[in-house]
């Protein structure tokens, strides 16, 4: 039964959305006190550090950084959309809690290629897996589980990295940076139609793209049996040296911005025939990064199973 290291800081959450919005502080507040609470699972909590310009600049241009953040208000929010409905905000705390999220999986990735660890989870927040290479959507503003990949590759020469994205909502971000780039492996499970709109099975870049768009009511065993074929079995094949997830929980049944029918108990199935893939070809070597999941009590209960898996 192994450790499992958890990446956080309290200035994740700080960052502010406004009155009534999905992505609030509340989300890593209940998972941070889910983890307190479970004791069958040997779990070490580690401050993340803040990321650098120069690490961020490994997937984002630093230019678009700088336009990035000079957006940032000395109060209340902007959003950094124009389209009609724009949901994406910056406050005047957004700067630390994108850099500290960046941060988590710098720290965590470190953690497995130089201390011997096996199994981390980013508990962080604002999530990352919409932001695209120059713009910001979706509640993301940098790429968490790119930036952690790249660094992965230019600091540790790692030649293979499974991504593998079971947030309930397409990572277009992550596609987007890796679509032409063979040492990347990205699958995605994901509910179609439904935001961003992308991820359709059709979108395979060079080979290294592997789509799973499910339908509105998805039951468990239809997911799981989905994702084994049209995600799991081509990351074994692919024999990664680390696989990344970005662990969204908004395809349990509660959550309000879709319409998947997960429990709980479907997260830790899904987490252990990842760790599977690892041990076989990885080393065990596992980093997480929470995505979405947007109400309350599935999240906490989900990312305990998860957590549960990873051990």
């Amino acid at each position: 039964m192994g450790k499992v290291i958890i990446f956080t800081h309290p200035d994740c959450l700080l960052k502010d959305n406004g009155s009534n919005h999905p992505e609030k502080k509340e989300r890593l507040g209940v998972v941070l006190k889910a983890i307190q609470s479970i004791d069958d699972i040997d779990t070490e909590v580690r401050l993340a550090p803040l990321a650098t310009n120069e690490q961020v600049s490994l997937v984002h241009p630093e230019s678009h950084l700088r336009d990035l953040f000079s957006m940032i208000p000395a109060s209340g929010l902007v959003t950094v959309e124009q389209e009609p409905n724009a949901d994406t905000f910056l406050c005047p705390n957004s700067k630390e809690a994108i850099l500290r999220a960046c941060g988590a999986g710098i720290a965590a990735v470190q953690s497995v290629m130089q201390d011997g660890a096996k199994r981390v989870f980013c508990a962080v927040r604002p999530p990352g897996h919409h932001a695209e290479t120059t713009r910001a959507n979706g509640f993301c503003f940098v790429n968490n589980v790119a930036v952690a990949a790249r660094y992965l590759q230019d600091k540790h020469q790692v030649k293979r990295i499974a991504i593998i994205d079971f947030d309930v909502h397409h990572g277009n971000g992550t596609q987007e940076i890796f679509y032409n780039d063979s040492s990347i492996l990205y699958g995605s499970i994901h509910e179609h139609p439904l935001f961003p709109g992308t991820g359709l099975s059709a979108e395979t870049g060079v080979g290294n793209i592997f789509n799973a768009p499910i339908a509105p009511g998805t039951t468990g065993e239809d997911f799981l049996n989905i994702f084994k074929s049209k995600i799991l079995d081509n990351v074994d094949k692919f024999q990664p040296e680390v696989i990344l997830l970005s662990a969204g929980f908004d395809a349990h049944r509660r959550d309000p911005l879709a319409n998947i029918d997960l429990e709980p108990k479907d997260y830790f199935c899904i987490t252990k025939e990842i760790v599977d893939i690892a041990n076989r070809h990885s080393q065990g070597r596992v980093v997480s990064f929470l995505e979405g999941g947007y109400d309350l009590v599935a999240l906490a209960e989900s990312v305990v199973e998860h957590l549960r898996g990873l051990k």
